[in-house]
């Protein structure tokens, strides 16, 4: 992924307003992220944990989206995999779900996925980041394949997000 200014991430929102992508907070160390290794940038709101972010460049243009974690239900939490990098790190995941984009998300219907709760499928996938004892899963397959995979099924829930 190539790096990505702050204005541009602001400008690819698609699922929410111009007013809320201007308030939302945009990470401040943009600089210094490893883009290289990078499917997608994704992070958590300081201010409201229960929000995230997530901008991909699927075609030669940034696309961004706002996620929301839902209220937790009773019981234990349960080690889930994440349906982007079919990995099960340590952090967690989370299901978050994304308003859909135009008329369909204002009219209040959204779509859901599972993803890594700290955002960083892409650094699990590679080895940059550990994501703990029994994360992932033994595959035959290249690095080059499971990267491939990864940007599918983000292009995926891209797709009904958008759709």
């Amino acid at each position: 992924m190539e790096p990505l200014t702050e204005p541009e991430i602001r400008a690819a929102f698609v699922n929410c307003s111009k007013g809320e992508a201007k308030r939302l907070s945009v990470p401040r160390d943009l600089a210094t992220r490893p883009w290289a290794d990078l499917d997608y940038l994704g992070w958590r709101d300081p201010q409201t944990p229960d929000r995230a972010y997530l901008v991909t460049v699927p075609a030669d243009r940034p696309v961004a989206l706002v996620l929301r974690r839902p209220s937790a239900g009773p019981g234990p939490a349960r080690r889930n995999l994440c349906s982007i990098c079919l990995t099960s790190p340590e952090v967690g995941v989370s299901l978050l779900v994304a308003p859909r984009a135009g008329r369909a998300g204002r009219d209040g219907s959204s779509v859901g996925t599972y993803l890594c709760s700290d955002l960083s499928c892409s650094l699990y996938l590679r080895g940059k980041k550990d994501a703990g004892a029994g994360a992932r899963l033994h595959e035959t397959i290249s690095l080059d394949e499971k990267i491939a995979r990864t940007v599918t099924n983000l292009a995926g829930f891209l797709a009904r997000v958008t759709a």
